[in-house]
């Protein structure tokens, strides 16, 4: 979104205090969701934070703000606007804000591996994508009566699709697929992956496996190691690390415990004064916690950013609020509503199962 210069150059007061009285003026009829990966700057002014299940199920029981705005990435915004009702608007401040990985797994490949594995399995698969992906792979998995998972929820989604069929297929992060898979018991011959570069090729294992990954990654997650773990353990020889499930399973392995950006703050949260941990997430919620919780040692396992993030910043937040004011709404995020009637399938199934 391009800016007129009067905003690109605004003082920072000025900004806040435009934003704050903005606020005050819609009252009600805005509702400000902001990811924990967000910088301190912008959350300050979210209504909710929380990870993509915490703000989705905020944004489908705004029922009474007229504007959605989400500081968020591209698939967090499409998923509140599917959920949301057509009388509300969703608004997304800086649209480049998009997620790399979501962008690994397109309709065209899915349908592909969908082909090739229903004629070695018939009906006998569920499809579910992560909530880090498009909403067009979203409806694709909805039409299929498959569901959308987030971290938060992979497990009871992966158990409510197991017990319904023998076999899933999981978009678009390899990680947090194969880490819920083992964490439900399942070995590693019984999972494969599916590489869309090489889909001429079939996946090593496939025909004993019971989970099929799609080979797709988070850039933020993969950066940790477990030598990274190994050197945070002779540096703090009574933290707790914790890393989030899209790390490599052998981080995950290594770690003292795994789960979503919530139970990451949960654990942080509850835990007793004087307590310390090493963290494997994005470095703004480790800085944020390290902030909220002086009684506690917090750090980053290494210090790693999500750069679409980034792209939301108080100067496109304040041009996106002045132009609900000036009801122009240019920042508005909508989905064509044959691809919301299939994605909101896939989100009602993970709703329910939740």
């Amino acid at each position: 979104m391009a800016f007129p210069s009067d905003y690109l150059h605004l003082p920072e007061e000025e900004v806040v205090d435009r934003i704050e009285r903005a606020k005050m003026r819609l009252g009600k009829d805005l509702i400000i969701l902001g990811h924990h990966y967000q910088r301190d700057e912008v959350i300050r002014f979210a209504d909710h934070r929380g990870d993509s299940l915490e703000l989705s199920r905020a944004a489908a029981g705004a029922r009474d703000a007229k504007y959605i705005v989400f500081c968020g990435v591209d698939f967090m915004a499409e998923s509140a606007a599917i959920l949301c009702n057509p009388m509300q608007a969703v608004l997304m401040p800086a649209k480049s804000a998009r997620c790399p990985m979501a962008a690994m797994a397109d309709v065209a490949d899915a349908s592909n591996a969908w082909e090739y594995l229903t004629s070695i399995w018939g009906d006998d698969l569920v499809p579910i994508t992560y909530q880090n992906s498009s909403a067009e792979l979203k409806a694709f998995c909805g039409r299929r009566d498959g569901a959308v998972c987030t971290s938060s929820n992979a497990g009871p989604v992966f158990e409510w699709a197991l017990a319904r069929k023998g076999h899933v297929l999981f978009f678009p992060d390899e990680h947090l697929g194969r880490n819920t898979a083992l964490s439900l018991g399942l070995s590693p011959e019984e999972i494969a992956v599916w590489d869309p570069e090489e889909s001429l090729e079939v996946p090593t294992g496939l025909l004993q496996c019971k989970v099929v990954v799609w080979k797709g990654y988070c850039h933020v997650h993969t950066f940790f190691s477990v030598q990274q773990v190994e050197l945070a353990r002779e540096r703090y020889r009574d933290a707790a690390v914790i890393v989030h499930p899209e790390c490599p399973a052998e981080v995950v392995a290594s770690s003292d415990g795994n789960g979503s950006t919530s139970f990451i703050v949960r654990a942080v949260e509850e835990s007793p004064s004087g307590a310390t941990f090493v963290i494997g997430t994005e470095i703004n919620l480790v800085a944020r916690l390290a902030k909220e919780h002086p009684d506690k040692t917090v750090v980053p396992l290494a210090r790693s950013s999500c750069d679409a993030m980034f792209h939301i910043n108080p100067h496109n937040l304040l041009y996106t609020l002045d132009g609900i004011l000036e009801n122009r709404l240019d920042s508005i995020v909508e989905v064509p509503e044959e691809i919301a009637q299939g994605a909101n399938l896939a989100l009602d199934r993970m709703l329910e199962v939740t």
